[in-house]
Order: C-alpha cells, then structure tokens, then sequence
C-alpha cells in the first residue's frame, strides 16, 4: 500500500512550526510586548498559510517567514508609540515614604517576556545564551529608540546573524543600506552593549545566590539582608507606576517602609525573565491564601544586585508555568 498524501494542513505545520519561539522572541524585540508580540506571530502564520501555494521553496522557509513576520511588525510599528519604563520617562523619586504614583494609561509601557516562552531545556546551550543576551530589558528598552527599520536590522544581522543580502531582499532594500543603517544602530546602542557584558548569567552561580538572598529577603522581611546585597547605584522601578527610585539607601527605605511587610507576607520563586533571573511573587491576602502578585526581574553584577524591574501582573506566573494560587 502507499502512503496516504499528507494534506497541506499537516505539512505547513511540519514546515513552520519549529520557527514559533524564535519568531515571538523576534517579535517581542520589535515590538516591546509579549501581548502585541504573540498577536503579530498569529498573524505571521496566517498570512504564511494564505500564500503557502505560493511559497514554492524559492528561499528557505525561515527566512520566508521572517520576511513575513518583518513586514508585520513594521507595519503594527507604524500605528505605535515606543514602549518605555519608568526610568525613561522622569526623575527618579527622592521620597521613599510617598505613596508611588498610580498607573498612567496614557504611557505605553515596555513588557516582560518569561524565558520559558521562548527557550526550552532541548535547546543548544549556545543558542540560548545568545537568546538571553538579546532579551535583556535594557536592550528592548534601547531598541524602542531606534526606528523600526534600525530595529530590524540590527536583530537581524546582529542577533540572528541573517546575511547583509538577504536582510536586503528581506526589506526590500539594497546591501549599501542595510550596512548603513546598522551602522547607525549600532552607534546608538554600542555603549548599553559594552555595559551589558559586566552583567551576571543567570547560569552564574553567585548570580544564582543573590536570587536565594533576595527571595529571602522578602520571605523573612529583612532589610538589613536587601541593603546588603543591593548595590550602591541601585534602581528599583515597578511599570506601570512612573515612580522609580535610585540608590542603595533610598531603594532600601522603600521596601522596608512600603513593601517587605512582616515575614510571611511574600512567597517568592525563582525563575528567568528577559535572560535574566526573576522572582515570581506571591502576596498573602486578607484570607491567609497566597495570590498571584507578578514578577520582579532583576539585573546582577557579581557582587550585588543592581536593577530590579517589578511588573504587577498576576498573569504572567502563569506564563512562566507557576500556579495561580499557593
């Protein structure tokens, strides 16, 4: 007997959907959210399935889609306004006894995007180190500076490592210009990337320690611990309230005045963000339960602590496969 044929369905899916995790984190660099990134995958596969009779393998299915998935973020580009964090858009506050400001709805804010969305334990360690290094909030949020053809140029070449020819064809565009215009990325976020290179791994293992001491910290509402593994320029910003705060000891008096709470008041896990490592929290409520808070994303040295990102947004434990409850 011979084989059935396979229907279309089932072969454009063969085809396509190993590209799915690298296309979101494509997606989100571009764009800055998880939720507009996962919109604009959706409809990269839909208009890949609307013109797969057409496709005819004349380049590879990769590149094929990311010419796709390009054209879709640009456009989406074109109707948005860069996405941005506390920390770019005012002073830091130099009161840690005010109440921080509520939320703005007129602000676009920049977005996290949980590791396991985008990475899984099967991956080439390689390969997932170079994910993570290209996932850093403070590169998103540098690359919402650059015009949406800058951004997907310099992923393209620099993080993907498409060829300077076929980001060309990819944009329509000629090689001449897409050298330029990287050029003129690079210039703009040249030296975010030489800071980048002193941050910890979240494979490191001092890293990994400050995480535990940090957890504890909050688990056991000790101050005196978060002053001691906090660095002296530390930043503490919590989107999407534009209050943010800056230095050791005005970051310490926040938490312990505002935050920490008695011991018991937190339940933390660890976990990895943007590449780098993360708490997912949860807050006990008035029933004694513990609820989903959000997670708090922090940026590392060797030594200390330097950044922490905190989102309030009980979905995203979900998104990095923690419970709703505890």
């Amino acid at each position: 007997m011979q084989p059935e044929d396979r229907s279309p369905n089932a072969e454009f899916a063969d085809l396509t959907q190993p590209y799915r995790r690298e296309l979101l984190a494509y997606c989100y660099r571009m764009l800055g959210s998880h939720e507009d990134a996962e919109d604009l995958v959706q409809e990269t596969y839909l208009r890949a399935w609307r013109g797969y009779d057409g496709f005819q393998s004349r380049s590879s299915v990769r590149t094929w889609l990311y010419r796709i998935a390009t054209n879709a973020c640009l456009t989406a580009l074109t109707h948005r306004g860069r996405r941005v964090l506390p920390s770019g858009l005012d002073a830091a506050s130099a009161n840690p006894y005010a109440t921080p400001d509520s939320a703005d709805d007129g602000v676009a804010w920049l977005g996290p995007l949980p590791d396991a969305l985008v990475t899984s334990a099967s991956d080439d360690p390689a390969a997932v180190a170079v994910t993570r290094d290209s996932l850093r909030l403070a590169l998103i949020a540098t690359l919402q500076h650059l015009s949406g053809r800058q951004r997907a140029v310099l992923i393209l070449r620099d993080v993907l490592d498409f060829p300077a020819a076929e980001v060309a064809d990819l944009l329509d565009t000629s090689t001449a210009a897409v050298k330029s215009t990287l050029q003129r990325a690079r210039a703009r976020v040249g030296d975010l990337a030489r800071a980048a290179a002193h941050r910890g791994e979240p494979t490191d293992p001092r890293g990994r320690a400050l995480l535990e001491e940090y957890i504890t910290a909050f688990e056991t509402a000790d101050a005196t611990l978060l002053e001691r593994i906090l660095h002296r320029d530390a930043v503490i910003e919590m989107p999407p309230s534009r209050t943010w705060f800056s230095g050791k000891r005005t970051c310490v008096a926040f938490l312990a005045h505002q935050v920490l709470g008695a011991p018991g008041t937190w339940r933390l896990l660890p976990t990895t963000v943007n590449g780098q490592l993360a708490a997912a929290a949860y807050f006990r409520g008035t029933t004694g339960a513990y609820v989903p808070f959000g997670i708090a994303v922090l940026a590392t040295t060797a030594e200390a602590i330097t950044h922490i990102t905190v989102f309030d947004d009980p979905n995203l434990l979900d998104h990095c496969g923690f419970p709703t409850h505890r």
